[in-house]
């Protein structure tokens, strides 16, 4: 027979927990804006997790080096590809659903450009990507 103690502590242990999951399952949802700002010569700045796209924008406009562009992402992946012969030269970039379709159309748009060995400089995820 189970004591009324034992069970009363079960109970509280599912509350717990169906608590800690509601939580972080909207802490997920809501921190999921991110950008990767791209520059000159392969220069780039990345910011994930953010509350508000703007916020990311600025973040990572913030690490990046010299004039840059953001793009902003929503539940999804960025990534930045550059010519390892010319780091100034071709590069591009892409947004996907997922991190190996964003690292395939970067380094393919690098190459559309007229990359001669173009490579991955920098990606970013953000929540569900």
């Amino acid at each position: 027979m189970v004591s009324t103690v034992a069970a009363q502590r079960r109970a509280l242990f599912v509350v717990a927990l169906t608590l800690i999951l509601a939580v972080s399952s909207y802490v997920t949802k809501a921190w999921a804006a991110g950008a990767v700002a791209i520059g000159k010569c392969g220069a780039y700045g990345q910011a994930y997790d953010y509350v508000a796209e703007a916020d990311a924008r600025a973040a990572a406009l913030k690490q990046c080096k010299g004039t840059c562009t953001a793009i902003t992402m929503k539940r999804a992946c960025a990534a930045f590809a550059v010519d390892m012969t010319n780091p100034c030269g071709p590069h591009g970039y892409a947004v996907k659903s997922k991190i190996s379709s964003s690292l395939n159309a970067a380094t393919k748009k690098c190459y559309e450009f007229g990359g001669k060995e173009c490579v991955i400089r920098a990606w970013v995820c953000d929540a569900k990507g």
